[in-house]
């Protein structure tokens, strides 16, 4: 039986158009720092890709700067800023700020300061999304971009973050988006690429696969194929929560992404249940925070004001445009086997 990708949140899958712009960028040979004719070519398709991603973000081409993925987009923005937010941010973004902002229950921010305070636009584990004030510092925008409507120009924050790979483009390449005359040093220094903010050689053909992938899902976007997917995440939390009514929801209450469901069964890892439904050919995460293949107890539920025995049982489902009504239900049905099984042995 095929095995069923339910893990989006961490990557999505390859899109057929990043995948064609990619091979097509492979067959130019020239540099883009380079004024010959090859290298007007590589840089034509950085611009490209640059209008392509500022398109989808609702934000001017020259405020796009592209580096390796989200984690150097976030320590570009915030080294030696001394900015504040809640301790339900990424691990990049954690690592640069005093995330001692208030968290309610519902997975929501107050933001006393917009100027000194970051603020992501909705969370990877439980898929909550924030109200982003006027004026913000700096906006997480990767998890949103790309499954609800998002324009930078209107969002009101100085800076965005985004990578690739979660809606469809490659790996090891992001973005970050600032208003023109942000103040911000380059830590990569060199040839001045990327208009002086980030040096080095530009990734043409991730940043060509970037940029199809932007425009490939705005298409999507706009299509309402998301909500559709949000039907199959209710499909699958009610198909749970009638089988197994102990069953905790995160952020149930507020408005989410569409793809994304976070629960947990008190005195059930999360760490076992990712195992035993890998085995049975489901790809899932922990609710908890994961490094380089380690799982921890998730400060972002504990932030919330979860329980440990909830923060370290939680578990994430993220579906995606592929995901079907047939797959969602084969997970519920397997799931809840192994819940009976999990309940059996705690008797």
């Amino acid at each position: 039986m095929r095995r069923v990708y339910l893990d989006h949140n961490a990557t999505a899958p390859l899109r057929a158009e990043a995948r064609e712009a990619m091979i097509a960028a492979m067959d130019v040979a020239g540099n883009p720092s380079s004024v010959h004719g090859e290298g007007r070519t590589a840089k034509g398709l950085v611009e490209k890709a640059r209008r392509q991603v500022a398109t989808a973000l609702g934000a001017d081409s020259a405020d796009v700067v592209f580096v390796s993925g989200a984690t150097e987009a976030a320590a570009l923005a915030l080294v030696g800023r001394g900015l504040r937010g809640g301790d339900i941010e990424h691990d990049a973004v954690a690592a640069w700020i005093d995330a001692d902002l208030p968290v309610d229950r519902d997975g929501k921010v107050a933001v006393a300061v917009p100027g000194e305070s970051v603020l992501q636009a909705a969370n990877s584990e439980t898929g909550i999304v924030q109200d982003l004030p006027q004026g913000l510092a700096l906006t997480d925008a990767t998890q949103v971009f790309g499954k609800l409507p998002f324009a930078f120009n209107w969002s009101g924050a100085e800076m965005a973050i985004v990578s690739a790979h979660k809606l469809g483009g490659p790996k090891g390449v992001g973005a970050l988006v600032m208003r023109r005359g942000t103040d911000l040093a380059a830590q990569i220094r060199g040839g001045g690429q990327e208009m002086g903010r980030r040096s080095g050689t530009e990734n043409v053909i991730g940043i060509a696969g970037f940029g199809a992938a932007a425009e490939a899902a705005m298409r999507d976007l706009d299509a309402g194929l998301w909500n559709g997917v949000e039907k199959l995440r209710n499909v699958l939390e009610n198909a749970v929560a009638q089988a197994a009514p102990e069953t905790k929801f995160m952020g149930k209450a507020v408005r989410r992404l569409p793809n994304t469901s976070c629960f947990a069964v008190p005195g059930w890892k999360g760490e076992t249940q990712v195992m035993q439904m890998d085995l049975a050919g489901f790809a899932i995460s922990a609710g908890s925070a994961c490094s380089s293949g380690k799982v921890r107890e998730s400060r972002v539920l504990r932030a919330m004001g979860e329980t440990g025995e909830v923060a370290s049982g939680a578990i994430r489902v993220s579906l995606g445009l592929e995901t079907t009504e047939d797959d969602v239900m084969r997970f519920a049905e397997t799931w809840l086997r192994h819940l009976e099984r999990h309940r059996a042995k705690a008797a």
